[in-house]
């Protein structure tokens, strides 16, 4: 009768810490897009309708990681003010000879700010195939929310770094592959 309590006890210990391991990517993900931890984003449906005086520089980002690409902002900062929407382009060149699946992740600094920063459009997170010497521009349309004005531990943001890197997913064993980037 012991045994079997304690044998019990044990499999419903591995089954939940199995069931843990398993749930803990998309809870680490709600946590870091509901908090902006780790400099997450938030994705919206519409801005703001109100705009604030207050006005920050965005700065952009570009890096590859283990890609045969050429990855840059076409600007390197834009004023916006609170609330206002902001559109900013990146180019992409596959500078190979053949098609390079990627994917593209993101994240702004300060990490505080993460949770104030909102994209209404964006290239991120879709698996992409980039034709062999092309060269593409991808559009980011994004906003501040103007709640960042009313947080005071974020008084002292001027300058919000929205960073994206490319990786090559097509050089991961199993990757899946994608329709191609237009």
């Amino acid at each position: 009768m012991r045994d079997s309590r304690i044998a019990l006890i044990l499999t419903i210990g591995v089954l939940g810490m199995l069931g843990l391991a398993f749930a803990s990517k998309p809870l680490y993900d709600t946590f870091c897009r509901v908090t902006g931890f780790g400099g997450t984003t938030r994705t919206a449906e519409a801005a703001p309708t109100q705009v604030l005086e207050r006005e920050i520089g965005v700065r952009f980002d570009a890096n590859v990681a283990n890609a045969p690409l050429m990855f840059k902002p076409l600007q390197m900062e834009l004023p916006i003010k609170l609330g206002e929407h902001g559109l900013a382009f990146y180019e992409v060149t596959n500078t190979s000879a053949q098609d390079v699946s990627v994917i593209a992740s993101y994240n702004v600094t300060p990490h505080k700010a993460g949770r104030f920063f909102n994209k209404l459009e964006c290239f991120c997170f879709v698996e992409r195939t980039i034709a062999a010497g092309d060269t593409k521009k991808l559009p980011v349309v994004f906003f501040i929310d103007p709640a960042l004005d009313e947080t005071r531990n974020l008084d002292d943001v001027r300058t919000i770094t929205l960073s994206y890197t490319f990786f090559q997913t097509d050089a991961f064993p199993g990757a899946a592959k994608s329709a191609s980037l237009d």
